[in-house]
């Protein structure tokens, strides 16, 4: 009882039978913020379900500026689990609050009916959430992910559920009538059930369609997947997302993050996806640790990254880091400016070549007026423009269009007055020897 966990779990199944006195560990009343639903269970009303269509006062009252934004520590509100199931299913705008149940949904509520009754037998802790399909797509209806096995099954129908449960879930075998495909590339899922919550129905839409911007701005389509998905447990932390990546020796993560707000989406994209850094601010825990251990992680990482405290401002919780993060390097180095020390460290700031900072200041200068050019005709999103700026540095770092800043010795300032004299030898010499063949010859 002490975990600052939101007790209202998601779909979450667990291997000890008296963990919970009903087979599926979800709450049996609604939610503060859902809307009545029918005896059926389908969703009645569809305003909570886009954000309100951008009504300022949802955002004031259940958006990412509404007053319990950010109040709460967020490492250890992940309860553990081992393996995450998700079920593609049609669209958060026709999902009803209790998905798991609903009488006309007969795949979900056949499958997650069939994941507890054989949960006991199960040897991993099993999670199922039920993500966006769309026919004809990577998520049809019917797929089948599972993290961190990296793997789909296809057209899952409710005739093969059981099969598919005994032969999978429990026996961690194959399901014959299907075909296991394997996954790569990360996968992004965003809760955006609104009839659940309207907290998950105001801030998830957006963050999805700002990781999608993103992802065609940094050219990762194709490489990275974006999804948004039912309750996931937590309606306080919206928004909620978890990222399921591919690491070294194909080890597979699974991690969330809460508070994430769309001007944050760039920063996952370029430390967590791109360099494979945990954004610790919005780091609410990981699959297959349980809560306890998910803290002391973090202490860990906070340790040896020199980040050790919080600080709580206007009832706000950020992260303060006590050690300066490098930028880009852009200083290109020749032997002679290695030798010479061209780049130095200058406190805690980044590193930068401090041979010719004039031309260092203009080269920023038109970066900077360039991108300013650049907005005058495309409009960008907030945060769009230090992203943009990021990326160009990235790009710069990689050598697409690497900018050389240090002056590189030629032959022209390396000439010295003694080559001179020795080279207008040289011209006297053969000047001489010519005259003296020329008299030769008229003799």
């Amino acid at each position: 009882m002490a975990s600052g966990r939101d007790r209202d779990d998601p779909l979450s199944f667990t291997s000890n039978p008296s963990s919970a006195s009903s087979p599926v560990t979800v709450s049996d009343y609604l939610d503060n913020f859902g809307e009545p639903t029918s005896r059926s269970g389908s969703f009645q009303s569809e305003s909570l379900l886009g954000g309100g269509g951008g009504d300022t006062s949802n955002d004031a009252d259940y958006g990412f500026a509404r007053p319990d934004f950010r109040s709460e520590q967020l490492a250890g509100t992940v309860q553990f689990y081992e393996r995450h199931v998700f079920l593609c299913y049609k669209k958060p705008s026709v999902w009803p609050a209790r998905i798991e149940a609903a009488e006309f949904d007969r795949l979900p509520r056949l499958l997650s009916a069939a994941v507890s009754a054989r949960k006991g037998s199960m040897k991993k802790e099993t999670r199922l959430t039920i993500c966006e399909g769309h026919d004809g797509t990577e998520t049809s209806n019917g797929d089948v992910l599972i993290f961190p096995d990296m793997i789909r099954y296809r057209r899952l129908t409710h005739f093969d559920v059981d099969t598919f449960v005994e032969e999978v879930l429990v026996k961690d075998g194959e399901w014959l009538p299907g075909n296991p495909e394997m996954l790569k590339g990360s996968y992004v899922f965003v809760c955006s059930h609104g009839s659940r919550d309207r907290r998950c129905g105001v801030c998830g839409p957006p963050l999805v369609s700002r990781f999608r911007e993103e992802l065609e701005f940094y050219g990762l389509q194709g490489k990275v997947s974006v999804s948004p998905c039912s309750h996931i447990g937590g309606h306080k932390y919206a928004g909620n997302v978890i990222i399921y990546q591919s690491k070294i020796h194909r080890k597979v993560t699974g991690h969330w993050y809460g508070y994430v707000q769309p001007d944050d989406v760039h920063v996952l994209l370029e430390k967590h996806i791109i360099k494979g850094e945990i954004v610790d601010r919005l780091w609410r825990g990981e699959m297959g640790l349980s809560e306890e251990d998910q803290k002391k992680t973090q202490e860990r990482r906070l340790q040896v990254n020199g980040a050790g405290h919080t600080v709580k401002n206007n009832g706000k919780v950020t992260q303060e880091s006590s050690s300066a993060h490098s930028a880009d390097v852009s200083c290109c180095q020749s032997g002679a400016a290695e030798s010479n020390g061209c780049c130095q460290q200058n406190g805690n700031s980044s590193s930068t070549c401090c041979q010719d900072a004039t031309l260092m200041l203009s080269l920023e200068t038109s970066e900077d007026n360039q991108l300013e050019n650049e907005n005058n005709t495309e409009k960008l999103t907030p945060g769009r423009k230090t992203a943009e700026k990021t990326f160009f540095r990235i790009n710069s770092v990689k050598g697409s269009s690497t900018r050389k800043v240090c002056a590189i010795p030629t032959w022209l300032e390396s000439w010295e007055r003694e080559d001179t004299y020795a080279a207008l030898a040289v011209v006297c010499a053969a000047a001489s020897v010519v005259v003296a063949y020329t008299c030769y010859k008229q003799l």
